[in-house]
């Protein structure tokens, strides 16, 4: 999953990079809030994460810009500030949720991940298809009661695949989600991620629990 951290503190915003890395996410950083806007509008992101405090435009400002630009992801917001009228106008502006610093970092995933989950329609922290399950919160994939070995970017892949079960993902799009925007994106790595979770998740063929779209790209469809 692809995050954006807007964060003009730059030691916070090398530690949140660092940290959402470690946990598996794509990272983009902006430092001021009219850089933010145009991360957001112009890549496919997942997740945000907004000072409230930054040096050009608002957080709050920031916020309003990019849902009138007709962006849906959803947006935490990081603030110093703890008035509750601050954290009531950050909710109206379009955000989804808060944290006020200091905060803890195993609070802030949680958050970001109940935030990815709700926005595809997901409600439990399993995402559960047959055999097959993933836990969001732990990385934990299983298929029946064995434990898969799985890199951290054949997790992502499947990840995404089960988040959005039943729909056509180009390989653009998985690139696009699991990498940064510095990803040479011509490379056929996709691929070869399919290839190896098939063998490790359905190694006799009996699940086929990815299908492969010719010039459309892959489905999760069991």
């Amino acid at each position: 999953m692809r995050v954006l951290v807007v964060e003009d503190e730059a030691v916070l915003r090398e530690q949140l990079r660092k940290f959402l890395s470690e946990k598996g996410f794509a990272v983009d950083q902006a430092e001021s809030g009219k850089e933010g806007l145009f991360t957001g509008v112009e890549y496919p992101i997942d997740v945000a994460v907004v000072d409230l405090g930054l040096p050009d435009i608002s957080g709050i400002e920031l916020i309003q810009k990019l849902r009138e630009q007709g962006k849906t992801f959803p947006i935490l917001i990081l603030t110093a500030r703890s008035r509750r009228q601050e954290k009531v106008e950050g909710l109206e502006a379009g955000a989804d949720d808060y944290l006020v610093k200091p905060f803890h970092y195993e609070e802030l995933i949680a958050r970001l991940n109940a935030l990815i989950r709700r926005s595809v329609g997901k409600s439990h922290p399993v995402l559960q298809a047959g055999p097959i399950e993933l836990d969001t919160a732990s990385q934990i994939v299983r298929v029946g009661r064995e434990q898969l070995d799985l890199t951290a970017y054949e997790y992502k892949v499947l990840e995404y695949l089960m988040m959005h079960h039943g729909e056509v993902v180009s390989k653009t799009v998985l690139t696009e989600h699991i990498y940064d925007q510095d990803f040479d994106r011509d490379s056929n790595v996709i691929e070869v991620f399919i290839g190896r979770l098939r063998k490790k998740l359905d190694p006799d063929g009996s699940l086929q629990p990815i299908e492969t779209l010719r010039g459309r790209g892959y489905r999760f469809s069991l």
